[in-house]
């Protein structure tokens, strides 16, 4: 896989349609599908109304944002309400995000968010457009990228290092088993999922766990019984291969490939 641009690829005056081109020109010529491998994604037609980039063998679609400078906490997305309809649809991209160096005109950063980690939680509803603004009331969204556990970001190429494939088709294939449950229900894994990773450690006892009750019971303020959920999400998490049950209320965190 090539990490470089070709600057004489296009002819635009403006940085950020340049950037645009180079970006989306590099996936369709190097970029390879993360979820079976095929050498080759394909671009859908300008201005498709759901994604950017489709695999001819597998159907995964994805969406491509890019920028020189690093993701942060939050990135910028469309319309609120669309995107929230667009949650539930079988047709829902993934996100690959790209960030580049301008002098080298290079890859920097390449990594795919699979669509299974997008629920409600992780959309921000951003403040209507002023009354003067060409599309007043016009209300936009950001994605939280901060929101998403560090399994649901799955590097390929990563400060300018490609990151071996086997190891990202097997990361994509760890958390598969999120398409089987509805939004409500992918949020709870998700979260303890964000919890396990916080403990810093593999192994860990169920009191490490109980410590983000209080954290928990904020974001699901509906629910009673924070404790039990916990305990019915690690069994989940167990019985889909996410973690390993090393003995009574002990878990041990699965390799992340």
């Amino acid at each position: 896989m090539k990490l470089g641009f070709e600057e004489a690829q296009t002819a635009y005056l403006s940085g950020s349609q340049s950037a645009r081109a180079w970006t989306e020109r590099w996936v369709r010529d190097w970029a390879y599908c993360p979820s079976c491998g095929s050498p080759k994604v394909s671009q859908f037609p300008n201005n498709s109304p759901v994604a950017d980039f489709l695999c001819f063998s597998c159907k995964e679609e994805y969406e491509l944002k890019s920028q020189k400078t690093t993701f942060g906490d939050k990135i910028l997305d469309g319309a609120f309400r669309t995107k929230c309809d667009r949650l539930a649809a079988s047709n829902n991209p993934n996100l690959f995000l790209l960030n580049y160096d301008l002098k080298r005109l290079s890859v920097v950063n390449f990594f795919v968010v699979p669509k299974h980690f997008f629920v409600l939680d992780v959309i921000e509803k951003r403040k209507p457009l002023a009354a003067t603004a060409r599309r007043a009331g016009w209300v936009g969204s950001n994605i939280l990228l901060s929101r998403i556990p560090d399994s649901g970001k799955i590097f390929i190429v990563r400060d300018g290092l490609l990151q071996p494939q086997e190891a990202v088709l097997a990361k994509w294939k760890q958390t598969l088993f999120l398409r089987d449950e509805g939004l409500e229900a992918r949020g709870w894994l998700i979260e303890v999922m964000k919890c396990v990773e916080a403990i810093g450690k593999r192994e860990f006892d169920i009191d490490d766990i109980y410590a983000f009750e209080k954290h928990l019971s904020g974001l699901y303020p509906g629910n009673q019984n924070v404790k039990p959920k916990i305990r019915q999400q690690l069994q989940y998490l167990r019985d889909r291969g996410y973690l390993d049950f090393v003995s009574r209320g002990r878990y041990r965190l699965r390799s992340q490939v």
